[in-house]
C-alpha cells in the first residue's frame, strides 16, 4: 500500500516537472505544458479518490496505512 500512494506522488511530482520543462523548451506557446498539467490533475484526483476507496474497504485507518 505504501508503495502505491509513494509511487503515485512521486508521477505526480515527475509530472508537474515535466510541465516545467516543457514551460521552457516552448517559451510558453505550445500545447505540452497544458497537457502535462491535465495528467497532474488527473493524477492527483485519481490518487485522492484510490486514498479515499482504500479508507472505506479498510486498507487504511484514521492512523495511517497498515
Amino acid at each position: 500500500m505504501k508503495f502505491i500512494v509513494v509511487a503515485g506522488l512521486v508521477a505526480i511530482v515527475a509530472s508537474l516537472f515535466a510541465a516545467l520543462y516543457f514551460f521552457y523548451r516552448d517559451h510558453g506557446q505550445g500545447t505540452r505544458m497544458v497537457r502535462m498539467l491535465a495528467v497532474r490533475v488527473a493524477l492527483s484526483a485519481s490518487l485522492i479518490a484510490f486514498l479515499v476507496v482504500a479508507y472505506f474497504m479498510g486498507w487504511i485507518g484514521p492512523t495511517g496505512l497498515r
